[in-house]
C-alpha cells in the first residue's frame, strides 16, 4: 500500500509541475524580445491568375490550395461562361493537378486532370444564371467551393 501512495504522490507532483510550466510559458514568451522569438518560415509566393481562360474573363472567386497554389474561378459577362484554372505557386517538375467546374442541375462537370508543371485547365462551362461548383487539386491537396457565384459576380463571395 505504501508503494501505491508514494506513486500517487509522485504523479501528483509531476502533474503540478507540468501544469505550472504550461501556465508560465505564455508569460515567458511575452517577456522574450521579438527579435529572439522563432522566425516563421517564409510563405511561398501566391499564384497569380495567368489569363489562360481567354479574353474577357475576370476572376470572380479563388481558393488557396494549401501551400501549393490557387484555383481561380473566372467569368465572361459577354458570353455567360465560367472558367476554372488551377495554378501552382512555384512551377517545377510535373505533378498531378486538376481543374474542375460544374453545376448540379442538369448534372454537368468539365475536368482537366493530368501531370502538369505550371497549371491545369482551363475548363469552360456556360452556367449563366446557375450556381457553380469548382475545385482545383495539386499533389493531393484540394480546394474549391460548392454552389457559389449564382448568376452574378457578387453572389456568395
Amino acid at each position: 500500500m505504501i508503494d501505491i501512495r508514494r506513486a500517487a504522490a509522485i504523479g501528483a507532483a509531476v502533474t503540478a509541475t507540468a501544469c505550472a510550466a504550461v501556465a508560465l510559458a505564455p508569460a515567458a514568451v511575452a517577456a522574450e524580445p521579438a527579435a529572439q522569438r522563432a522566425i516563421a518560415a517564409p510563405k511561398a509566393a501566391a499564384a497569380q491568375y495567368n489569363g489562360v481562360c481567354g479574353s474577357g474573363y475576370t476572376v470572380v472567386n479563388s481558393a488557396q490550395i494549401g501551400t501549393q497554389g490557387t484555383v481561380f474561378l473566372t467569368y465572361n459577362s459577354a458570353t455567360g461562361k465560367n472558367c476554372v484554372v488551377t495554378v501552382r505557386n512555384k512551377p517545377g517538375k510535373a505533378v498531378h493537378m486538376t481543374a474542375s467546374l460544374g453545376f448540379a442541375s442538369p448534372a454537368t462537370t468539365v475536368t482537366d486532370t493530368g501531370y502538369f508543371t505550371t497549371y491545369a485547365g482551363p475548363v469552360h462551362l456556360d452556367a449563366r444564371g446557375l450556381c457553380v461548383t469548382w475545385r482545383g487539386e495539386i499533389s493531393g491537396e484540394v480546394a474549391g467551393k460548392n454552389g457559389t457565384n449564382c448568376g452574378s459576380r457578387a453572389a456568395n463571395r
